[in-house]
């Protein structure tokens, strides 16, 4: 195996792979290397890392003069390129041992001991199968609007992942951490093919940790919003694949709640305001907030039509910011964890929201205006008096 490539393309790529490396493989000390394929027929190098539940595959152009494989170690080749002059060309090239590489730059020359390709593991990847096609900006804008919204407890495990539901028209993204639900839905995305049987119109619905999906949103910024992702579901593995890119994930067992029968239908009042100046102002008043029980007033002035924002911090002061917005349907006044409204607000993106509400115990829901379908429920915090 003989290669060259540039320090730019081979730090990138090890640095999006190496999300997959456990950082102590037990029972498997390969997988703390990273699985490195030179082929001289496509002028390609594919990077894989794997840890038995997350993988990651991608490659990049490079000059194979000797095609060849070999695992390497991932922290330590890593840290020695991204260390290299940046745009420095690299030569990497098989030694008489098949287990050590020579590395040379411009500027030094290392050798590095792995261990056989023969030994890594084989990535889960379905070969077999109709897959289904969406956007990547489908999947990115129902992974933007949801991850923030998944559990971090791990005994409730289900809960730690994004539930996506694959319909005829489209893709549902739902995230719930049992105080706040986030919901998406993309109607121009999934294109099942005549050739699945999920065509009918049945729907098809799979859960995958959000650690997963973090790492596939990291490496979809990387590539063009026209990017077509191609998704496969197979015995308890979740596929991704663009180009020569690859990520797959078990899924997570367990039966996921009916978030739908959550969302009121009805409400008694209604709120429209501008995202911006609402999110500076309980910004601000966080600060307080955050002193004492991160707990936040906000109370719906019919009369003023204002939002009006306040916070009481025993031992330490008070604070009260007040946004226009149009209020329908009567005042109230109602409390909120103020890190989920925050998180909702930044995750919806729109100049506008509306916030529709029943009473100070009620679920609220918030949603964008604007081309997103994106539905934020929150519970609301009891006001103690």
């Amino acid at each position: 195996m003989k290669l060259g490539c540039t320090q730019t393309d081979l730090s990138f790529n090890l640095s999006l792979v190496s999300r997959a490396v456990p950082s102590r493989p037990t029972g498997h000390p390969i997988l703390s290397n990273v699985l490195l394929t030179a082929d001289a027929g496509t002028q390609r190098v594919s990077l894989t890392a794997f840890d038995l539940s997350l993988g990651i595959q991608t490659s990049f152009p490079a000059q194979v003069e000797a095609s060849g494989a070999i695992t390497l170690p991932a922290r330590l080749l890593s840290d020695i390129v991204t260390k290299l002059p940046s745009h420095s060309d690299i030569t990497l090239e098989k030694g008489e041992d098949d287990t050590q590489v020579n590395l040379t730059s411009s500027s030094g020359r290392y050798q590095l001991r792995g261990m056989g390709a023969e030994e890594y593991p084989d990535l889960p990847l379905v070969e077999s199968g109709e897959a289904i096609q969406l956007p990547a900006a489908a999947l990115i804008e129902g992974l933007r609007g949801t991850l923030f919204a998944t559990s971090t407890d791990e005994t409730k495990q289900v809960l730690t992942g994004v539930h996506l539901t694959v319909k005829h028209d489209g893709l549902e993204f739902a995230a719930t951490d049992g105080h706040r639900l986030a919901v998406v839905q993309t109607d121009n995305g999934a294109d099942l093919g005549p050739g699945d049987s999920r065509s009918s119109g049945d729907e098809f619905e799979v859960t995958v940790p959000a650690r997963a999906l973090r790492d596939l949103e990291r490496l979809l910024a990387s590539s063009s919003g026209e990017d077509t992702i191609s998704l496969y579901f197979d015995q308890g593995q979740t596929v991704f694949q663009w180009g020569d890119q690859y990520l797959t994930s078990r899924t997570l067992d367990g039966q996921y709640p009916n978030y739908r029968q959550l969302i009121p239908q009805q409400f008694e009042r209604q709120m429209t305001v501008e995202r911006k100046p609402l999110q500076a102002a309980l910004d601000l008043i966080a600060v307080l907030a955050d002193q004492k029980n991160n707990v936040v007033k906000l109370k719906l002035d019919n009369e003023q039509q204002q939002a009006v924002l306040s916070v009481e911090a025993q031992d330490v002061g008070s604070g009260q910011e007040a946004v226009d917005a149009q209020v329908s349907g009567g005042t109230l006044e109602i409390a909120f964890n103020v890190k989920y409204l925050m998180d909702g607000l930044k995750a919806m993106g729109s100049p506008e929201i509306q916030m529709q509400l029943n009473g100070p115990t009620s679920p609220v829901i918030l949603t964008p205006l604007g081309a997103v379908k994106m539905t934020y429920l929150v519970m609301p915090v009891q006001i103690r008096t």
